[in-house]
């Protein structure tokens, strides 16, 4: 494959109807999730004090978790084989492996890079399932489960979602197309997982905090002068690092993996109904003979030898 040739997507996982309405569905309930502080009770001190805001996270952190089984189990549902699975294991190995190394100290994250990379070559749902897998393996191998474990599930599965559904490009365009989408979802990612504490931080200056029953117009500010306070200098690390990573390795990752997808051809059918012909005569009272010559290439069969066999089979073939 040269440089310049534009490479197809592998569909690993297939999104039929029911995936893409199932995606549909968690994609509408990741924003709720993230977005309730501004949704409930905006404007409104009388549903705030009724506790339609407070009591919202707890709602959505009971549903995040099913939701995602649920379309993980759609995703799986005759839409990958063992091919696809082992592929996804091996990929979510590494990406446990790299966060367990770097838990995002200082912002450095690297799993975002090799995220984009398999969405990239194996399609959208392959991405939302690796980015899924990723966090809760790592979660549970580093023991950081907690409340937090569902947004950043999802964070990392739309990371993944959309790296997948990024238009064709190819050679150093695609390069450069992946790293500046990373560099988009270094920052984007950070800003959605602040959104599972904000809320509940009650240590912030006014300015700075969440204000339930107030507009929503005031809390963007306030979330905005938080983001830039503390989370904006982790995020540019974040952002730089996986850019910077898929402009350097890019090009031999993403051979290395289609490489991979080209030999599993995981798009090629596999038919378990062909008819095989069993019922075809074997002579196996016959006399092997392992002396005789093999067949040539041409399908000939070698000449007839002398034996010393009884007289009506003695120049019989071997």
């Amino acid at each position: 494959m040269t440089e310049g040739a534009t490479e197809a997507v592998t569909q690993v996982v297939r999104l039929r109807p029911r995936s893409v309405a199932a995606l549909a569905v968690a994609g509408l309930v990741g924003v709720l999730g993230f977005g309730w502080p501004f949704l409930t009770g905006a404007g409104d001190a009388g549903a705030a004090a009724r506790g339609a805001g407070p009591n919202a996270p707890y709602l959505f952190l009971v549903l995040l978790p099913l939701v995602i089984a649920v379309v993980l189990a759609e995703l799986t549902e005759g839409g990958m084989d063992a091919k696809a699975v082992a592929m996804l294991g091996v990929l979510s190995a590494a990406g446990t492996a790299l966060r367990a190394l770097s838990p995002g100290t200082g912002g450095f994250e690297p799993t975002l890079f090799l995220v984009i990379l398999a969405a990239r070559v194996f399609g959208a749902g392959f991405g939302f399932a690796l980015g899924s897998v990723v966090i809760l393996a790592s979660g549970l191998a580093t023991g950081g489960v907690g409340p937090w474990l569902p947004f950043q599930m999802v964070g990392l599965a739309w990371v993944g979602l959309a790296a997948g559904l990024l238009p064709r490009a190819s050679g150093r365009a695609e390069r450069v197309l992946l790293a500046g989408y990373a560099s988009v979802a270094g920052f984007a990612f950070g800003a959605l997982l602040n959104l599972s504490f904000w809320p509940f931080s009650t240590s912030l200056p006014a300015g700075m905090s969440y204000a339930a029953g107030e507009p929503v117009l005031t809390n963007l500010r306030h979330y905005a002068a938080f983001y830039v306070t503390t989370s904006f200098g982790w995020d540019c690390v974040r952002a730089v690092v996986n850019a910077a990573l898929i402009l350097l390795a890019g090009r031999v990752v993403l051979g290395t993996l289609r490489r991979a997808a080209r030999r599993a051809a995981f798009e090629a059918p596999v038919d378990f109904d062909a008819p095989v012909n069993v019922t075809a005569p074997v002579n196996v009272d016959a006399p092997a003979n392992f002396g005789a010559p093999a067949e040539q290439s041409t399908g000939q069969l070698p000449p007839a030898q002398r034996t010393d066999r009884p007289a009506d089979t003695r120049w019989a073939r071997p």
